[in-house]
């Protein structure tokens, strides 16, 4: 055990750096599929064909495609046609389209959940479409958008380690050496569940306080100040009555 626990300690430095380029596949493949959902989202739900189509065709594409098969994709085949892209920028690329294509169908169901009613008086009021969209119905759509957008986060997450398949030295690839170094697979890979665990655990808690954000925002809860504070113990009220 002493052993394992010195590898561990000699390893350390080079998974942290493991963990930092984890988090930067996270980070960038996450806003990427962000961008890419909020405007797939909008056009499959949007009337005209033209718009409508392509965009279902990317989403069924990108989604119905394995990840590890497009990263290969971008990372061995796309030189073939004269396009060298960073293994970094591959990731990110793959991620973002990947997860991207499954948050397009969040965007677009959590916007037709929004009452009709609310459209209407939209256009009542004479809101342009733009405005209707920044002030009334994305408001209300995004507290519908923000729990299954956090569980495709924490996928994202979990999705970044097939990039030591194309030589990135991530979180996987640092766990694999340190099981190389150790000879032991249940004491290397089980500190990588943890790191994991932590690292997903984190993006929960900032998404949490999205989502807490989002609410108050249309008077649907407690503000963030309020989910903090510690409320007095029933027994510490009855003595302050007793007073």
């Amino acid at each position: 055990m002493s052993t394992n626990l010195d590898a561990l300690v000699e390893a350390w430095p080079r998974i942290i750096g493991g963990v930092v380029v984890t988090t930067e596949l996270t980070l960038g493949g996450a806003a990427l599929a962000f961008g890419l959902a909020l405007v797939l989202g909008y056009a499959v739900g949007a009337h005209s064909r033209w718009i409508r189509y392509p965009a279902r065709v990317v989403i069924e594409f990108f989604r119905g495609t394995s990840l590890l098969v497009q990263l290969f994709w971008l990372f061995y085949v796309l030189p073939l046609f004269g396009y060298q892209l960073e293994p970094m920028l591959c990731g990110v690329l793959a991620l973002g389209l990947n997860y991207g294509a499954y948050g397009a169908e969040v965007v677009r169901g959590a916007m037709a959940a929004v009452p009709i009613a609310q459209k209407e008086a939209c256009i009542a009021l004479g809101f342009s479409p733009w405005l209707q969209v920044r002030k009334v119905l994305f408001p209300q759509a995004w507290v519908q958008m923000v729990p299954p957008l956090t569980n495709l986060l924490i996928q994202l997450l979990k999705g970044s380690a097939l990039a030591s398949f194309i030589l990135l030295q991530d979180l996987t690839y640092q766990i694999e050496q340190l099981r190389r170094g150790t000879g032991d697979t249940i004491f290397a890979f089980g500190v990588g569940l943890i790191i994991y665990f932590v690292l997903a655990y984190a993006l929960t808690l900032v998404m949490n306080v999205v989502e807490i954000r989002a609410k108050r925002r249309l008077g649907l809860g407690p503000s963030l100040r309020e989910v903090l504070s510690i409320k007095p113990d029933r027994g510490d009220e009855l003595v302050g009555v007793g007073r």
